[in-house]
């Protein structure tokens, strides 16, 4: 980053995301200037210049380092005096390996000395060259917060007191970091990513006295912390242990109390592992936190795995490339062994004993699996699975829907709840997310919506067999629900509503306190609190005598309060597989119902053993349990991560004067109409304004964007999304992505995203678009017309998106309401004598324009944009048939082109009727 003059360029704090970026750059700028100290002297006019930048950079990253147990306090004073003392040369060497350490990761491996008396370092040596092997021989490290008012001397002692605790035997190492106050230690809960532990003591204050903007923006984030002023001294590390599990439940509080027990006893603690009384046993602490990251760290199966695949065992069963055997003795496919290796098929078997255990029935390691991930998900129960999340819906929707009930479903969900619906035997309501005509795009479902149609079947009497709402968070595109909002006003018109979230999406977003709050597993154990409150009964009563005798058009205007006695039914799938670290097909279902034990497990167990194959993937399952492990102990900062990368892309793409001309990321303000958000929330960052804290928007928006997602307009290139996917990005870059609309493509940035791989993102476009622009600057005038022509088809003219229309009378429960007996018109298309083919031309639009009712025999589902336009027993529109026939996608399931689109005949709708009367 030198700059003319040989300057060190700073950018300026408004131009970080996030401090992790803040702090990663100043070290490489201090760097730069200790190179250019020992390039230019100290008693130089450039060299002078470089020192007072240098000087500056020590000052700002003091604040910083403050939270980080390396470089540490001591390394940190051995800098400033280096440069006090005008040692150039051994300040460089120090500089660069302390910035190094913190890219390669290194100080996570070993000691890094700073001084070049200790001999030359490798300092090329990085944690991802390594081997897995050698990484897999080192012990993990993780750094312990102390939180405490103390001098330096105290430091010192309490830094040594731990240290010699440490044992060859010990499974981990850490460091401890010291900060005084509660406040602080918020920050660094939310800042240091590598910390596993806090240990709270009796001296800490209440109050940060570091002002750093980026930092105290993070005290922003946690609004339980709003109160913390009215509360005592002696109430701040009770204080401290709840907000620790409100904001990062995963890590291991430990309180060390002057209090009596019986004081403490009745505190809410969140989930402070042990408290010790005014003691100073550093070693039971130091055994004590060992064993808290232990228990987050064990992985039940994939061990029982790893040590049967050690076992000399006798296949006389099934399976024989169980232990590569069929394999090793063959003469044609060697070369399968030589490319997996040979433990993928020591652990491949089909045995459930041996120390293994059957995912149909666990007991074992795969039951104790299971509840380890229920507690890093904030589930009541957790069930595995080796075949998607499509299975998982169909689990879910067997288990609690039986035919005749009544489930809301988001239209534009995945294709697996539809056929869900028609195995359950549901009536279906279909409910209509807001449309993105421009962008070919649907959003989510609005609550008002959701309501319309609850408060619609409540009048009609039907309330009752209203079993379930089924809704997409978050949708493929990053629409995000305000779950608990929803939640809430559902159960207030019906009180044992269940919700099936679908989170395919959204594994990782338990793992970032903001996210968290827009899950299904966090809000259902929120409410299980909060409808059990007096404050809840107390509104509940209020809004009842208010409302009393309120029209639909009130209460579709009023935020409703759910009655206290509501029950909390929430259940989520995850394709674990797609946002975290999972073999492909592997997901997880995710349990918090307060009637599951008395009502739903046994159905649940048969709908399991009903979808579930007798013959699970091992590998998958371990890949599970393993996947369930990094999140509780590197979750946080791979998310972290995941969001900043995104945050880049979004930031390049809108500076960049180039991409500007055929590209723009679309906004907040674009995905999200203003009546559902607050009219502030428009952008994550703007050119002119720079970065916009996200906190608010997710705190109260009735929808918020996910950043991960980063919706790219592509039209102004003159390609359509799915041929600038194939013939561009994948064909020509090697660049995958997935999904795409008539103008635009989507980018997901995800744990395993690189900062290289964004580099090549950037890279990429920017050569695409200078390859347009060498294109239009030799064009002809026609040649230039053409082009603009695809450009206006692709951002003008597009063909607005259909909304559902209606079940035919002949699959409607009544004509009141509107749900729809799916499963009665799905098999009925199994007899060829009740369909006919139609060709999608003018004369078939001119008999729906006079009112013919045609209706579909299938589902039918274009890609883009992957969900059903039409679904068995639909009514067919001219909305919808304009779209179809619109579309130029390549894909549309469902549809054959040489026959046309299968209807029912009168014949057989007539039948129907006649049976029904």
């Amino acid at each position: 980053m030198n700059l003319q003059g040989e300057s060190v360029h700073l950018p300026s704090i408004r131009d970080y995301y996030s401090a992790i970026q803040l702090r990663s750059d100043r070290w490489s700028a201090l760097r730069e200037a200790a190179e250019g100290l020992v390039r230019h002297g100290p008693d130089s006019r450039k060299g002078k210049k470089f020192q007072t930048t240098a000087r500056d950079l020590l000052d700002a990253l003091a604040l910083i380092e403050a939270y980080w147990a390396f470089p540490g306090a001591a390394n940190f004073a051995h800098l400033r005096r280096l440069l006090d003392h005008g040692n150039c040369e051994d300040l460089l060497v120090a500089v660069r390996r302390v910035a190094r350490a913190l890219t390669s990761g290194t100080y996570r491996r070993r000691t890094i000395p700073l001084t070049s008396e200790d001999g030359e370092q490798d300092d090329t040596e990085d944690e991802a060259s390594l081997s897995p092997e050698a990484r897999a021989l080192g012990r993990p490290y993780f750094e312990v917060l102390i939180v405490d008012e103390v001098n330096e001397h105290q430091e010192r002692f309490l830094r040594h007191s731990l240290q010699r605790m440490r044992r060859p035997e010990d499974p981990f190492i850490y460091e401890p970091v010291v900060v005084p106050s509660l406040e602080d230690a918020l920050i660094g809960i939310l800042f240091n990513y590598n910390v596993q532990a806090v240990v709270v003591r009796p001296g800490l204050t209440l109050k940060s006295k570091n002002e750093l903007p980026i930092l105290s923006q993070y005290l922003k984030r946690v609004g339980d912390a709003e109160h913390v002023d009215e509360i005592e001294p002696y109430e701040y590390g009770p204080e401290a242990c709840r907000l620790i599990a409100k904001i990062r439940p995963e890590l291991d509080a430990y309180l060390i109390t002057d209090r009596s027990a019986e004081e403490i006893a009745g505190l809410d603690l969140g989930r402070c592992r042990r408290v010790f009384y005014n003691q100073e046993d550093f070693l039971e602490l130091h055994l004590n936190i060992l064993r808290g990251v232990g228990r987050r760290y064990k992985t039940p199966f994939f061990t029982a795995l790893k040590e049967y695949s050690k076992q000399p065992t006798g296949v006389f069963h099934a399976m024989p490339i169980s232990r590569g055997k069929s394999i090793s003795r063959s003469h044609w496919i060697q070369d399968m062994g030589a490319f997996y290796g040979p433990n993928i098929f020591l652990a491949e078997t089909s045995a459930t004993s041996g120390g293994l255990d059957s995912l149909l029935e666990p007991k074992g390691p795969i039951k104790e699996a299971q509840d380890m991930a229920a507690r890093a998900f904030g589930a009541k129960h957790t069930y595995f699975a080796t075949n998607g999340t499509s299975t998982c819906n169909k689990i879910v929707v067997q288990a609690l829907v039986k035919p005749g009930d009544i489930v809301l479903v988001d239209r534009d969900c995945h294709k697996s709840h539809h056929y869900g619906m028609v195995l359950a035997g549901a009536d279906v309501v279909y409910m209509d997310s807001y449309p993105l005509h421009q962008y070919s795009m649907y959003g989510a479902v609005p609550l008002r919506e959701i309501k319309h149609h609850l408060l619609k079947l409540k009048a009609a009497g039907k309330l009752d067999k209203v079993r379930m709402v089924l809704l997409t968070n978050c949708t493929f595109d990053g629409v995000v629900y305000n779950v608990q909002r929803v939640m809430e006003e559902c159960l207030a018109i019906k009180k044992d509503l269940i919700f099936l979230w679908d989170e395919a999406w959204f594994a990782f977003a338990r793992f970032e306190p903001t996210y968290r709050k827009r899950t299904a597993m966090d809000v259902a154990n929120t409410l299980r609190e909060t409808l059990r409150t007096p404050e809840t009964a107390e509104a509940w009563e209020a809004q009842q005598a208010e409302l009393e005798g309120a029209d639909e058009a009130t209460l579709l205007n009023t935020r409703l309060v759910p009655p206290p006695d509501a029950r909390v039914r929430a259940y989520a799938t995850q394709s674990t597989h797609k946002t975290l670290t999972s073999l492909r097909q592997g997901s997880m279902i995710h349990v918090n119902d307060q009637d599951f034990k008395g009502e739903v497990e046994q159905s649940f167990h048969e709908a399991f053993m009903t979808h579930t194959s007798t013959s699970p993937n091992y590998q998958i399952i371990a890949s599970l349990d393993v996947g369930r492990r990094q999140v509780e102990l590197e979750g946080f900062e791979f998310v972290q991560r995941q969001v900043e990368s995104a945050m880049a892309i979004r930031r390049a793409v809108s500076t960049h004067p180039l991409l500007e001309k055929y590209f723009k990321v679309l906004t907040v303000a674009d995905i999200i109409p203003e009546e559902y958000r607050a009219a502030t929330s428009t952008h994550y960052y703007d050119p002119k304004q720079g970065w916009t804290d996200k906190s608010a928007m997710w705190q109260d928006d009735e929808f918020v964007l996910d950043p991960t997602r980063i919706t790219l307009t592509v039209g102004g290139t003159g390609w359509d999304g799915d041929t600038f996917k194939t013939k561009i990005l994948m064909d020509k870059y090697g660049i995958q992505i997935n999904k795409t609309s008539r103008n635009t493509v989507l980018f997901m940035t995800n744990i395993g995203t690189t900062r290289s791989s964004i580099a090549y993102l950037i890279e990429v476009l920017v050569e695409i678009a200078n390859d347009l622009d060498d294109l239009l600057d030799d064009a002809s005038k026609m040649e230039k017309r053409s082009f603009q022509n695809r450009v206006s088809a692709l951002v003008e003219h597009v063909p607005p998106l259909p909304d559902f229309s209606c079940f035919h009378e002949a699959f409607r429960a009544g004509t009141d309401t509107p749900e729809g007996d799916i499963r009665s018109a799905y098999f009925l298309a199994y007899d060829e004598d009740n369909c006919d083919y139609l060709p999608l031309d003018d004369t078939l639009m001119k008999r729906l324009e006079e009112g013919e009712e045609l209706v579909s025999t299938s589902f039918i589902i274009p890609y883009p944009p992957g969900f059903p336009i039409l679904v068995p027993g639909q009514v067919i529109s001219p909305e919808i048939l304009a779209f179809m026939r619109a579309l130029d996608v390549s894909e549309i399931h469902g549809y054959r082109a040489d026959l046309g689109l299968r209807v029912f005949t009168k014949a057989a709708l007539e039948a129907v009727m006649a049976d029904k009367n």
